[in-house]
């Protein structure tokens, strides 16, 4: 799922990937639903190639954030991107225990905790699956028909 999920530097928020053309994307933004062009000179990265340094190795975004749902219980995250650096700190311990101190800044966690927010709000919560599809439907109506 997080491989259609784009953050475009010098842009606010995430964008779904909608379509792709010859020098340029096509992106919604997770934030307002607009449409706009991605061009090939912004800088676009996936969310399912981004990774947090650890002690040992790097781990993979959807891990962090699957960690995190799991501390919340699938709600938004408890520590807002306001708080000082020691509250956003102890959170990223209970988060992922061994994150690496040194090379994980501080604006590193509050990105972290800003996207795992707009995606848990906008109902993107299946961060374990590649294939998960973003449906506006609630479960229920679907396993109904």
């Amino acid at each position: 799922m997080l491989k259609t999920i784009l953050a475009i530097s010098g842009k606010p928020g995430l964008y779904k990937l909608i379509s792709q053309g010859k020098n340029m994307l096509v992106v919604e933004s997770l934030l307002n639903g607009k449409r706009t062009p991605a061009y090939n000179h912004e800088k676009i990265i996936s969310l399912g190639d981004i990774a947090m340094f650890t002690d040992s190795e790097e781990v993979p975004l959807n891990e962090v954030f699957e960690s995190m749902k799991q501390l919340e219980n699938g709600a938004k995250a408890s520590v807002s991107t306001k708080d000082d650096e020691k509250t956003l700190r102890e959170y990223l311990a209970k988060v992922l225990p061994n994150f690496d101190r040194e090379r994980v800044y501080t604006t590193d966690i509050k990105k972290l905790i800003s996207w795992y927010n707009l995606l848990t709000e906008k109902g993107y919560t299946d961060f374990q699956s590649d294939n998960a599809e973003y449906s506006e439907e609630p479960q229920e109506e679907a396993k109904a028909e």
